[in-house]
């Protein structure tokens, strides 16, 4: 940990024992994007070697579960804490942040926090009023929205403490040579374009406002939760760029799980409920081989023969002639067909390094931005996330003035009145002016 992507750094903490734990507080894109890259690099054999003796954790929920586990073992010597906030205003992020700057004082003093502590952000005056020194606070320009920053300084400053800047420069170079492919290669040979167009069809034409993302491969598992927020948020919008209200279906519902665990969840609906276009993703390599003598076929194989098995299944399915011809009773029949006719698409990478990585994610970024400039709608906002953090402030006021004042709760429809009425009597038994309380795992 010699260094911080082009800055000097200091290799050790407060007490001299050398930094080697690092948590990364964010949360949305600054918390998705690097949390879906360190997955995917965790079982890759050269990342596993640079990472060795280090390791990277998250911590993007407020619930205090999430706090402790995100430093459950860790040592506060050994600990830098990296706050990742583009305003340094975000509720949860901050008050996440706060409570970690309280975890190192306890531990080592408050004069700590300034060897622990280092900040992603574009407000340095409030990154210097929390007690980060801005000399430690890593800019990023600020039309970056948090969705699309897993290549700035958000994601790759976490991801370089963790596998070293030798790691992470191949990822970007993986999502560059997607933009060199992006803007360079006619429309019918360009894979985003031809992404976001099938896309379009499945949603405005064809009436299937769902996509399910599907990588054979475990090192991808928060590959599709990433690309959910990136997809949804972008794109989840009624009116167009000019405010007028959309005559027509936008924005897909996205979900997925890694293959072959969603087999054995939801494909039942896939393949014989709604339609669900279908994103298949394989890996010709494994990251991890696994070869048992005398088995048919290797473990790899195995899980691939099931990644080219689903889209055949979905696209030709069975009708009720061949279940006939297979002596299938008759009252089954109507239960085992399938109809077939059922859009999926498959993506196949040579293997999973970091420049694959960097190029699937890119893929799938220009993939929505060719969406949103179809249907004409703005995918670099998301006003739709404000309205319930205004109410969420609201309730936090509220919250105080009965807990500290005891005074009524006024302001909230009925519903929600009776709900925090209840919630304050089944937790009277919390101070109203407590003291520090960290996690005890």
């Amino acid at each position: 940990m010699d260094y911080l992507v082009g800055k000097c750094f200091w290799q050790v903490g407060a007490t001299g024992k050398v930094l080697k734990d690092v948590v990364a507080v964010g949360i949305g894109g600054s918390f998705l994007g690097p949390l879906f890259v360190h997955t995917a690099l965790q079982t890759d054999l050269e990342a596993i070697e640079c990472a060795r003796g280090r390791q990277l954790r998250f911590l993007a929920n407020v619930d205090p579960i999430d706090v402790a586990k995100s430093i459950t073992g860790l040592n506060p010597e050994t600990t830098l804490v990296v706050v990742v906030s583009k305003t340094f205003t975000t509720a949860e992020t901050m008050l996440n942040a706060r409570t970690l700057r309280e975890w190192i004082s306890t531990a080592l003093g408050p004069s700590a926090v300034a060897k622990h502590m280092v900040a992603v952000s574009t407000n340095l005056t409030l990154v210097e009023k929390f007690g980060i020194d801005p000399n430690n606070a890593f800019a990023f320009w600020d039309w970056v929205g948090g969705r699309y920053s897993v290549c700035s300084a958000v994601g790759v400053l976490p991801l370089s403490l963790q596998y070293g800047f030798s790691v992470v420069e191949k990822f970007l170079k993986g999502a560059w040579s997607i933009d060199q492919h992006f803007i360079s290669a006619p429309y019918e040979k360009n894979i985003p374009v031809l992404l976001g167009l099938l896309s379009i069809w499945n949603v405005s034409f064809l009436g299937h406002p769902a996509r399910a993302i599907l990588p054979y491969s475990q090192a991808l598992e928060k590959f599709a939760p990433h690309i959910q927020q990136v997809s949804m948020e972008s794109n989840g919008k009624g009116v167009s760029i000019d405010g007028v209200p959309l005559p027509f279906e936008a924005g897909e519902i996205d979900f997925g799980e890694p293959g072959t665990n969603g087999q054995h969840s939801f494909y039942q609906l896939i393949h014989q409920g709604r339609v669900i276009p279908c994103d298949f993703i394989g890996v010709v390599k494994s990251q991890q081989p696994v070869y048992l003598k005398g088995e048919v076929v290797s473990n790899h194989d195995e899980l691939m023969s099931n990644f080219f098995a689903q889209p055949d299944a979905l696209a030709v399915g069975k009708t009720p002639e061949q279940l006939q011809k297979e002596n299938v009773a008759p009252h089954l029949i109507p239960h085992k067909t399938f109809s077939g006719n059922r859009p999926s698409l498959s993506l196949l990478l040579p293997s999973l390094n970091a420049y694959n990585i960097g190029q699937l994610l890119a893929i799938y970024e220009h993939r929505i931005a060719v969406e949103g400039f179809i249907w004409g709608i703005n995918s670099f906002d998301q006003w739709g996330v404000e309205l319930g953090k205004s109410l969420a402030t609201q309730v936090r006021k509220q919250l105080h003035a009965s807990r500290m004042k005891r005074e009524p709760i006024e302001g909230f429809n009925f519903s929600t009145t009776t709900l925090l009425t209840r919630y304050l009597e089944a937790s009277s038994d919390i101070p109203s002016d407590p003291s520090t309380l960290l996690p005890r795992i």
